[in-house]
């Protein structure tokens, strides 16, 4: 029996149907295989050196020593249920990277942890941090990662907002030849409207031409910190309207959890990571932008874990009750970072150096708890890849493939797992190199 509808005849229908799916999949590319930091420390640009990184690092190893200084005395203080064999190993991939790589993304802040000062002294610092930051790329010294955050692009601060931006890129490149630092972003924080994010794009397209810079240089980070950003004037999610308003030049969102709850009139007592209120926008943000490759960023926890006795010569009381004080705000941290990896999202807020331990405590728990079930599965859809090549199928869900094993990408990227653990996955360490699921989909169909 043949088909009634000649192909003739269903080829208006192909058209569209092709158009419809090609605009989906240039909307909806899949997950990134871009290297996603597993957090950013925020800190005021006026602060920031050359060297902040390595101090940085310096200081989470002491709080580490100090307060838990072996993998026993680590769980105890986070409240974990962990295996001795599984804590030591975990405590010994802490420790090293608190040693090799302690920050991963650094925020020279701008706003929030900088403040309103006079238009001269900003002017001064955005230069001054330029020159920091040209001094770290040159002695390697810089994170992997580093950014500024200017004010917002509101009425009130847009000018300022866009001087400060343009001083800064302007010293850096001055100072480093025209060069920037590899993963350079600039964070707008309280985008309420596509307006903000069009006027940054287009200040930034203004800038790299007269800067020797090539066109899109300038990547864009927009924050999330008002209710108008998840649910606009129309009852419409804008958060997919923003990316496109950034004319490519934005791969990543971050959610600001205490001007976000603070917009609710929730009082500062109830203000954290866990109230339902930012559960709800974490769920919108990953829904809206599932797919279009867009890195999403929890905010941060914002009990710090530090003593509340300083000095040498402290009593025994007083002791405890320091220990008991970072104990607590490393539980808290650990626990809402768990949540936030648990809610899709793989990277968030630190704003003091010694909550460094218990955010790679978090990350590094949740990648090796998971890691063999992770390899199972992602080994079991390579399989199943290889065998549509076989046989001639068409394999067409290289994004779900790219979805997982990206959770062996950053597992290795932040140093929870090694490049030999993920040969569990049925992977060589040249296809887990490529970074890309759809050229090893290729390959292996070209060695079929």
């Amino acid at each position: 029996m043949t088909p009634t509808l000649s192909a003739d005849e269903l080829a208006p229908v192909v058209d569209d149907l092709r158009a419809a799916n090609q605009d989906f999949l240039a909307r909806y590319p899949g997950e990134s295989d871009r290297r996603q930091p597993v957090h950013v420390v925020y800190g005021g640009a006026h602060l920031f050196k050359a060297d902040t990184a390595r101090r940085l690092g310096e200081t989470a190893r002491r709080s580490l020593q100090e307060y838990a200084p072996d993998p026993a005395a680590l769980a105890a203080a986070l409240g974990a249920a962990w295996e001795p064999a599984f804590a030591a190993d975990l405590y010994a991939r802490v420790v090293s990277k608190l040693e090799r790589e302690p920050v991963e993304d650094f925020r020279l802040d701008f706003e929030d942890g900088y403040g309103n000062r006079p238009d001269a002294q900003e002017d001064e610092h955005a230069v001054s941090a330029a020159g920091e930051i040209a001094a770290g790329l040159a002695a390697g010294t810089l994170p992997p990662f580093v950014g500024i955050r200017v004010k917002p692009f509101n009425e009130d601060l847009r000018a300022r907002s866009m001087r400060t931006l343009d001083l800064f890129v302007s010293a850096l490149v001055a100072k480093t030849g025209g060069k920037l630092p590899q993963n350079f972003v600039i964070t707008i924080p309280k985008v309420q409207i596509a307006a903000h994010v069009t006027a940054a794009a287009r200040t930034c397209a203004l800038l790299e031409p007269k800067l020797g810079l090539p066109a899109g240089a300038l990547r864009l980070e927009l924050m999330v910190e008002t209710p108008q950003a998840i649910i606009d004037a129309t009852g419409r999610c804008p958060l997919l309207g923003f990316i496109v308003a950034a004319e490519g030049r934005c791969g990543s969102l971050h959610f600001g959890v205490y001007d976000y709850t603070a917009s609710f009139g929730i009082t500062a007592a109830y203000q954290a990571m866990g109230h339902p209120a930012c559960d709800f926008a974490r769920t919108v943000m990953v829904a809206a932008l599932a797919g279009t490759g867009v890195q999403l960023s929890d905010g941060a926890t914002n009990i710090l874990p530090v003593g509340p006795h300083r000095g040498a010569d402290l009593t025994d009381t007083q002791l405890r009750e320091n220990r008991t004080a970072v104990h607590g705000a490393w539980r808290l941290a650990f626990e809402d970072t768990l949540h936030s990896l648990r809610s899709g999202i793989y990277e968030g807020w630190d704003l003091h150096p010694a909550q460094l331990v218990a955010r790679y405590a978090a990350v590094y728990s949740f990648f090796l708890a998971g890691l063999p079930a992770a390899s199972g599965r992602l080994k079991a859809f390579v399989e199943k890849a290889a065998l549509a090549s076989l046989f001639g199928d068409v394999f067409d869900d290289a994004a779900t493939g790219q979805g997982l094993l990206n959770f062996f990408l950053r597992g290795i990227a932040c140093g929870a797992i090694t490049e030999q653990e993920a040969l569990a996955t049925g992977l060589t360490l040249e296809e887990i190199r490529t970074r890309s699921f759809l050229k090893i989909l290729l390959g292996r169909r070209a060695s079929a």
